[in-house]
Order: C-alpha cells, then structure tokens, then sequence
C-alpha cells in the first residue's frame, strides 16, 4: 500500500505486464508476488480516487486465472463481469494501468467495464444479475455463426446470484447441454452485505458446512463438493475451489472449459483480501470508498450529513412510534440507510438479496397484510421493477412507499447508475404520488407524508450528495412551498428536490439585473397539484430546473396542463438530455447542463424580451388572488 512518505509502492513485476500475453508468460511461482503487486496497487490507486475498494481485493487470482486459462481478446473468448465492479483487475491486465489514476474522474477510467476502453470489455454492465443472460444470448450467438471454439466465460458473485435473472438464465443454460458457457461462481458470502435468502445457505452447504443430501451428477477431481441446485438444473459443477490459490483455479477453469458444455466452477473468496481494514469491515462500508486514508479506510475528511443518513435517521424515528412500518430492501440495507433501522427492529428489515421485482411484489403483499413497507431502493434498479410498481401496488392501491436514493446524476458511477429515469417513469403509475424534497427538513416532513398516504403508493427521490444547509419557505400554497415571493414578479422559478436552492440563489443573481421572479418548490412532483397550476398561471414565464431527465418532467406536464388551460403562460424546462451521460463530479455534470444558478438565471435573460435589461417587470393580473397558508417550517 501507499507508504508513510506518501509515495507509491513499487510493482516491478506488474510494470511487466501490460497485456493478457505478458501473464500468460509469466511462471507460476511469480503468480503470487504478482497478486500482492496488484492488491498494493490497487489499495494506492482507488483510496486516491475513490471506488469500489473491496470486491477487486477479493478477485485478484480468480482473474489471473481467467485470463491464463481464455484468450481474452477481440475474436477470442468471450470474458462477463456481473457486477462489473469486480473488473478493475481485468483492466490492469488489459492495459490501462495509467488510466487509474483518473478513476471514475471526468474524462478518465470507468469503474465498470467500458466498451469505449476496451475490445475486451464486451458489456458496460453494473446491473447485477444480467451476465449470464447475455452469456446464454452468446453462446448461442456464436453457435449460429459456427464459431463454437470461442469460448463464453461469465463471472458472478454469489449476491447476483441471487436475482431472478441469473435463475431464468441458469435454468435456460442448464437446457443446453452443447453450449460451451463457463460461469465462475466468486462466492464470498456478500453483495454489499451478507447474501440473503435459502440460495446462500445452499451455498454454504456446498462449501462443505453441511453437503446437499443428494446429487445427481458427477463432482469434479478439483474438489469435493456435491453440484446441489446447478447440477440439478442440468450444468456441470467443479467444486469448490479456493477462488486464491490461482494454479487450482486455473485447473477447474481448463476441467470446465474442456468439457464442452454449460458449466459452474464454485470460487471461495475473501472480500477486501490482502487489505486489513476491509477484512475486518464487516459493515462493507470499504465496499466502495471516497478519498480515504489507505492506513485506516477512512474519510480524510468529514463531510456534511447525507441525504441517506438523514433519511435512515427519520425511518426509525418514525418505526419507534409506528409498529406497523417495516423496511425491505434489495441486498442494501447499508447503502440506502436502514442499519440504524434495522438495530433498533431487526425482525422488521427485510432484505431479499439482489431482486428489485420481487422486494416491490413482497412489498405489496406486506401492505395487503396491514403492515406499512417502505423499500428503500437505488432510484437506477427501480426501473427493473416498474411492472411491479404498476400492476401490483399501484393497480391495488396499495400503500407501499418507494424511498429512491441516488436520484439525478450520481457522479463517478456513471450512465449506468445515473437515476435520471424514475421522475419520467412514475407520473404514468396511476394513483402514485411522487415528492421530491429540497432539503433534510423537507425530507423528514415529506417521508411521514408518504408513510401516513393511505391512498395508493408514494415515492420520494433524493440525490448521492451531502445535504446543503435547510431552505426556509416564506408561505405554502397546496402543497407547493413559496420560497421568495414577489407580487410584481412575471417570473417563476420552480425548482424540483435541490435544485430549488439552485433557484432560490439565480432569483438574487436576477434581481440584481433588474428582474423581478419569485421561487417555489414544488415538494410533490406527481401528480400536478392545482395549486401549483394556477401558480404557474399567474405568470407569463415559469422556469422548472429538475435534476431528472427532460422526458415527462415536471415541466413538461405543468406546460401540457396550462396548454389545456388556454393559459398564455410560457414554460421552460432544464433537466437533464435523455440520453446516457458520462462519469464525473456531480457539480460539473449539474453546470454543463445549466442546473447551476448561473445556468438558472442565464436561461431566464435568455427567454425575457431584451435578455431582461429592463427593470422589473408588473405583476400579472390576477397574480396576488392566489390563496396562500404560512409555511410551518
């Protein structure tokens, strides 16, 4: 790791290797100082940047073998992440080792496979639970064009493992019996946190606790272990094996390969091996790091609270005085804030591993039994359940609450994780309100809102960010909170969640040139409130700023609404392309798309007769009729 003088370690035998060739002509006995290599390297690299720390510790020799066993290239044998967190080994073998220390930067390496990067990276996944579908789809691809030597190799841990993708796949693989897939099972017990559910405690029974009763298939001579579930559904099972002894995994990776024929070879890993502080992180907070001192694991600096934290802080507040609230998640209890929930009433957090579709399905059977579930859920995996969401909450009128962390841009993770979508997908839901809160306050207030909704499901949505300092309102009408308020303004500023400080900061920077606007935040996006509308009416000009993508935003819907009305009131939206957007600072994405207060008050000069060189302008008639209550807050 990083030295006491702050220098880098040193890595002669991995400035050798610069491609898959270079390992390959390696001797065995270098194999070890080359994984410590890696680990050092690895622990300097991403402690510097920040990134998922703690699953490449884990799969530094089960990758060596892998790429001394399959030709790995452009043509050759095909290589699967999922999750595509666990590729960094992969990408210092590839070629890219100057490419980390711009990790997860603007501009720099990806922290997920990249097709931009690499031939060899041949899907840009970080959705768990997908690899061996493409791998079934490849196999067969391959087949069909009669390329049956190249070889389709997917590696999965043992949390996506349990997602219904991987079952549907492993079942349709398992029919197979000609198709040359091998899957590589990196068992080490955890997805972010202990894997959940009856496949686990299969798992371990394999791993020799306590074998299967029966098995029906043949075991391999690299281990002794019964085939259990995959031999059952017709692959061939090699295992288990220790996923750190690189020359045993490469014998049951060419045992595998040789047979022709869909395949598991069952890994054993540590995760964060080689590095102390993940080792004994059984939290998994070393999961995936910020800048942190590589001595400790720890943040060198602290930061303000988190929109999670505060949100974890108000959901057991609100289970002390409700019994009948629990919590579900998907194989994130840490992540999305439930541990101080889940220490206070542990028979009340269910995590049901990597399986959006069913915690939302489960969720709704929760409610039709008298409870009050709230899943906390990353706002990007809400999309692999929006059926459920549909048809058996929203169809039941169930009252399920969605809590969506990371919202809007996320930064360093990326296009995949960007939760750009859930603002333009959940207006549709019938009967479903959606709120978006501008602060920690707002926060706490509009989550007791959703739980006491008895009327169909809520859902709130919030960014990866440390939450700003609390935004007071001056007055609330409907639900929509006044936050400056001028009677001669021709101007609003509406902004969604935290652009509304955004808003609240280009209204000043307007006022100094003369332009009179007034600034609300909505609170509840979806569906429209009235008094919200007539709001919007009661000004030439309405501006939103939302931290979602542009396709049925809030903007749109308030613009269609007047439009209906005959109102003359003109709408102008900025959120975010509807397109995949790049890695990078979340500040730096927000300004490039003008969802900065410059960009807030640039784009209102631009739509104001005479780029608004005018002073303020009169009121609107009828603007001072609209009704308003004294904000509590």
């Amino acid at each position: 790791m990083t030295r006491a003088n702050g220098t880098s370690p040193r890595t002669p035998l991995l400035d050798r290797v610069d491609s898959p060739a270079d390992l390959r002509a390696l001797p065995d006995g270098l194999l070890p100082d080359l994984a410590a290599q890696i680990r050092a390297f690895l622990i300097d690299r991403v402690c510097r940047t920040g990134g998922h720390l703690g699953p490449n510790l884990g799969v530094v020799e089960l990758t060596l073998a892998l790429h001394r066993v399959f030709d790995v290239r452009e043509g050759g044998d095909v290589l699967l992440f999922d999750t595509g967190h666990q590729s960094y080994v992969h990408k210092l073998l590839t070629g890219r080792r100057e490419g980390f220390d711009g990790l997860r930067s603007e501009g720099g390496l990806s922290g997920y496979p990249s097709r931009a990067e690499s031939g060899t990276d041949v899907i840009e996944n970080s959705h768990a639970s997908t690899a061996l579908s493409y791998a079934d789809g490849l196999a067969k691809a391959l087949a069909l064009r009669g390329e049956r030597r190249r070889r389709v190799v997917a590696l999965v841990g043992d949390g996506a493992l349990t997602g219904g993708m991987s079952l549907e796949a492993l079942n349709n693989l398992g029919a197979a019996p000609d198709r040359p897939v091998v899957v590589v099972l990196n068992d080490n017990g955890r997805s972010y946190s202990p894997t959940a559910g009856g496949l686990a405690a299969h798992l371990a029974r394999l791993r020799g606790a306590d074998p299967p009763a029966t098995s029906d298939t043949a075991t391999s001579d690299t281990g002794t272990g019964h085939g259990g579930v995959f031999t059952a559904l017709g692959l061939a099972y090699l295992g288990p094996v220790d996923g750190h002894d690189t020359r045993a995994v490469e014998e049951a990776l060419r045992e595998a390969a040789a047979l022709g024929r869909p395949a598991v070879v069952h890994c054993v890993t540590g995760k964060g091996r080689g590095y102390p502080p993940a080792e004994r992180d059984r939290a998994d907070h070393l999961h995936t790091v910020g800048v942190v001192d590589p001595r400790t694991g720890r943040a060198r600096s602290p930061s303000g609270p988190s929109w999670t934290s505060v949100f974890g802080e108000e959901i057991a507040a609100i289970g002390a005085e409700r019994p009948d609230v629990v919590c579900v998640t998907a194989a994130m209890p840490g992540p999305t804030g439930l541990e101080a929930f889940a220490r206070r009433f542990p028979g009340r957090v269910f995590d049901v591993g990597i399986a959006e579709q069913h915690a939302v399905t489960s969720a709704a059977g929760l409610a039709l039994g008298g409870a009050r579930p709230v899943v906390a859920v990353y706002s990007t995996f809400l999309g692999r359940a929006f059926d459920q969401v549909l048809m058996d909450a929203a169809l039941h009128r169930l009252p399920v609450v969605l809590v969506l962390d990371r919202a809007g841009v996320t930064g360093p993770d990326g296009p995949s994780h960007h939760g750009m979508w859930d603002a333009a997908l959940l207006p549709v839901v019938p009967g479903l309100r959606l709120a978006a809160p501008r602060d920690c306050a707002a926060l706490r207030e509009l989550l007791r809102e959703a739980v006491a909704e008895d009327g169909g499901p809520t859902a709130l949505r919030y960014p990866k960010a440390s939450a700003g300092p609390d935004v007071p309102a001056q007055a609330r009408i409907g639900h929509c909170d006044l936050l400056r308020e001028d009677p001669a303004a021709d101007v609003l500023l509406l902004g969604v969640g935290p652009m509304a400080g955004a808003c609240l900061e280009a209204s000043r920077m307007l006022a100094a040139r003369g332009v009179r606007t007034s600034a609300a935040d909505p609170r509840w996006i979806a569906p429209l409130d009235n008094a919200l509308v007539e709001l919007a009416a009661a000004h030439p000009l309405v501006l939103t700023a939302e931290d979602a993508t542009a396709a049925n935003s809030l903007g749109a819907r308030l613009g269609q609404e007047l439009a209906r009305r005959g109102s003359p009131t003109r709408t102008v939206t900025l959120a975010l392309p509807p397109r995949f957007l790049p890695h990078g600072p979340r500040a730096g994405i927000l300004d490039e798309h003008g969802l900065d207060p410059a960009g807030i008050a640039a784009a209102v000069l631009d739509h104001l007769p005479h780029g608004g060189s005018r002073p303020g302008a009169p009121g609107h008639p009828g603007h001072s009729g609209v009704r308003r209550e004294r904000s509590t807050r």
